[in-house]
């Protein structure tokens, strides 16, 4: 049975929330303060945390980044009424998988969830994918580069995994978005461009990681 974090201060819509997801067999917590899901969310194990941006105590946005930063690999499903393009796109880049904007149909909520939970696709066999002078640990989802350790996002280790298991093709931006944010990122894409602007810059440089124009990137081998 799956797991799911609720972090919403309206009651009702935790209690509709709640019913619907235990009807679809999952397990459901409910915080109703920032300060509180936060709390749970550092202190449990989740596979799935639906965060509200507007927030009594810590709002939202500041429970995501600190989440994030704590426990890269929490799966985190924004839900809330906030949902300029402007507000999804500093979600998405703060590490959140989606967004879904209030009001919202309960089976688009449902198909989101899953597929947010499903199981993620299978890697290459055992715990390292190396290429070229990069070693990418799909365990603990971090590069190491000669000596020296490199730790990533969620997103940040998706968008380099796809690419190196791809080494020397030109990837498209919709299957990266795809990869590492799934379609609702589209909107919002240049989420993608910031991703590899931050992996550059902790690879060292953007030898590796190259601009293919009007289509998506490429890493580059030798």
């Amino acid at each position: 049975m799956g797991r799911v974090l609720v972090v919403e201060d309206d009651e009702r819509m935790a209690r509709l929330l709640t019913r619907v997801l235990t009807g679809s067999g999952l397990s459901v917590h409910w915080a109703p303060t920032g300060t509180e899901g936060l709390d749970t969310a550092l202190r449990g194990d989740f596979d799935l945390v639906v965060l509200d941006l507007v927030l009594p105590g810590i709002d939202g946005v500041e429970v995501l980044r600190r989440l994030v930063d704590e426990r890269p690999g929490q799966r985190v499903l924004i839900l809330s009424g906030a949902c300029q393009v402007a507000n999804r796109v500093a979600c998405l880049e703060a590490g959140a998988e989606d967004f879904l904007g209030k009001p919202f149909a309960v089976a688009e909520l449902l198909a989101r969830v899953r597929a947010r939970m499903r199981m993620p696709a299978a890697t290459p066999a055992g715990d390292y994918l190396t290429v070229g002078p990069v070693r990418l640990d799909l365990r603990l989802h971090r590069a190491q580069l000669a000596d020296r350790r490199v730790d990533l996002s969620e997103r940040e280790f998706l968008v380099l995994q796809y690419l190196m298991s791809r080494a020397d093709q030109v990837c498209s931006r919709s299957e990266l978005l795809d990869a590492a944010w799934g379609v609702s990122a589209r909107s919002a894409s240049n989420v993608l461009d910031a991703c590899v602007w931050r992996l550059r810059g902790k690879l060292g440089g953007p030898e590796w990681l190259e601009t293919v124009r009007n289509v998506g990137y490429r890493y580059v081998v030798g």
